[in-house]
């Protein structure tokens, strides 16, 4: 058994030769191990990932998971992944057989999520406990389709937690120009603002955003990126969805404005970030610095996008026309702000009135 002990710090180590996916032969240590033991369940577990064997734990499973999926996602979905995985899933299921888990245990599992509470000691939204169900789903799915696991446990358990529809806080456009009437003395975050409001793009598309981006001939934005700050380094990734892709109309005041922006920079190149010098913390500083300011409520950077849809929604814009310019599928603007539209309940209920009685009044006459 190739399991063998340092001698020098005592610490045990495993060596293992195998074939890869293109038929080389490889050769994997992994040292460090406290004691015997341990090194020989390593090596155990390490064989049945290399045949795909559902005999293996959980926790080993996931290593296979993260190998398989993780360069298929952005960075920034990954880690909102793992950080589920690693804090809510594997310290609970990790250090079960994937062929042994039932979906007793997964309800028992959802029991002990339900019971948790947070550092302020209130317990998870429904809409987190769904988002947490969803990642283990989502493991054993995998599983099903790649390494041939014969039931989801976690399906048939069932769902737990639900979808968390908050209610949307949004400024009226008087609320917005008493707001950008207070926050002036910093043109860099008048001019972000600016663009967030009067275009409903996300906070990290407008953080991406470049000249290059602007053509003030055809008065158009194009939105092809997103910035993210990850393990410290300043990250521009594609846009969150297909969808978002796409060019903006703007207004020709807007137009004016961010010109007057760029005149402010003494050597931008088109390919620079404009807004290098806000941060989604700076932003949300100015935000409530702007608010208290003009006295207006407070809201979340994100609620401006919410704004700039509620108020071409108010001006009579459809679903199709809107979702286009904010870079969300029709069916989204109509689930997520359907209370928003004029309804047209009453107008078809008179409509059905006047339908079935239609014969008889006909007839009478």
């Amino acid at each position: 058994m190739p399991v063998y002990k340092n001698e020098k710090n005592g610490t045990w180590y495993a060596m293992i030769r195998y074939k890869d996916w293109t038929g080389t032969n490889r050769q994997k240590c992994q040292r460090g191990f406290s004691t015997r033991k341990e090194a020989i369940e390593w090596e155990a577990q390490f064989k049945l990932q290399q045949a795909s064997d559902i005999d293996m734990t959980l926790e080993a499973f996931y290593e296979l998971y993260e190998k398989d999926v993780r360069p298929r996602l952005k960075e920034n979905t990954w880690m909102t992944k793992q950080v589920i995985y690693e804090k809510k899933i594997l310290p609970y299921l990790g250090k079960r057989k994937l062929s042994e888990i039932t979906a007793k245990d997964v309800i028992d599992w959802q029991n002990e999520m339900m019971r948790l509470t947070k550092a302020n000691g209130e317990t998870f939204s429904p809409c987190y406990l769904k988002t947490i169900h969803a990642e283990l789903s989502a493991l054993f799915n995998h599983a099903a389709k790649y390494y041939h696991l014969s039931v989801n446990p976690a399906r048939n358990a069932g769902c737990m937690g639900q979808e968390d529809i908050k209610e949307m806080s949004f400024w009226t456009k008087e609320e917005y120009l008493a707001f950008a009437e207070a926050i002036m003395d910093r043109p860099i975050s008048y001019y972000a603002f600016e663009i967030l409001y009067w275009c409903g793009i996300r906070e990290g598309e407008l953080l991406a955003l470049t000249p290059a981006d602007f053509d003030f001939e055809k008065s158009t934005l194009r939105i092809n990126k997103s910035y993210q700050r990850m393990h410290g380094e300043d990250v521009v990734t594609t846009p969150k969805t297909k969808k978002s892709n796409r060019v903006i109309k703007l207004p020709k005041f807007l137009c004016e404005e961010m010109k007057d922006c760029l005149k402010m920079f003494y050597d931008i190149k088109p390919g620079d970030r404009i807004f290098q010098s806000l941060s989604k913390h700076v932003l949300s500083t100015e935000m409530e610095r702007g608010c208290k300011a003009a006295g207006v409520k407070v809201i979340r950077i994100h609620d401006l996008r919410h704004s700039h849809v509620s108020f071409l929604i108010n001006k009579g814009f459809t679903a199709l026309e809107i979702g286009n310019r904010v870079g969300h599928e029709t069916e989204r603007i109509t689930y997520r702000y359907a209370h928003l539209f004029p309804t047209k309940q009453d107008e078809m209920a008179d409509f059905l009135d006047n339908e079935r009685f239609s014969n008889d009044t006909e007839k009478e006459a």
